[in-house]
């Protein structure tokens, strides 16, 4: 690994982490570690009130910060959004959180930077261009490639439109067929659009879009 992707193994309070070594190179779904709720203001767990003591001992969960006693923080789930190494101590509320987002990091993240085909249409243009989209392997661009190349940083992104096609008012099933992108341009207000279809053509695996098209709707939430 080199250049802007490099990483570092730092050791936090919390847990060994792997970072990036420019924090301008960090994943735009990353998360920084909370501070802790310090042990004096903490006489007491913050879930169940039960007194601090000898025997029962405090734990702070690495997601929110705050401190609770084994029996209510007892979880120890992965947590990527911090980048940490082994999964970490969490309480029950941070824990659920974490594991649904497992999914995405397991399955949607690995399907969007694998890639898909659509015919891609700028603006209010009349023509569309077959590109491969993908996201990039720091997580911070979308780019696209065909004849023409784009980038498009995550955090420009300021509205995900999927397109959708099979629905009936009897709540029938429906299937994305494309989507309709809108980003700020950097250094200006100017807020530019795209358009993705899904190609009819046997070069274009149908159920590899759908599937990035999804991902792609989970990213905008």
């Amino acid at each position: 690994m080199s250049g802007g992707d490099a990483k570092k193994l730092v050791r936090s309070p919390s847990g060994l982490r792997m970072v990036p070594e420019h924090r301008a190179a960090r994943s735009p779904f990353g998360l920084d570690e909370p501070p802790w709720v310090p042990d004096k203001e903490c006489p007491r767990c913050m879930q169940c009130d039960t007194k601090f003591d000898f025997i029962t001992r405090k734990h702070h969960c690495r997601r929110c910060g705050k401190c609770f006693c084994d029996k209510c923080c007892s979880k120890k789930v992965p947590l990527p959004r911090m980048c940490f190494v082994d999964p970490v101590r969490q309480c029950a509320e941070c824990a659920l959180v974490s594991q649904k987002e497992t999914e995405f990091y397991d399955k949607q993240l690995k399907v969007l930077m694998n890639g898909a085909t659509f015919f891609v249409t700028l603006g209010t243009s009349d023509k569309s261009e077959l590109m491969v989209c993908r996201l990039s392997n720091n997580q911070r661009y979308l780019v696209l490639d065909g004849d023409s190349h784009y980038e498009i940083e995550i955090i420009q992104i300021s509205t995900v439109q999927i397109l959708t096609e099979g629905f009936t008012p009897g709540g029938g099933n429906t299937r994305a067929i494309g989507m309709i992108l809108q980003y700020k341009v950097p250094g200006s207000e100017e807020v530019m659009q795209m358009k993705f279809t899904a190609g009819e053509d046997f070069s274009c695996n149908k159920k590899l879009s759908a599937a990035w098209l999804a991902a792609m709707h989970k990213v905008s939430k």
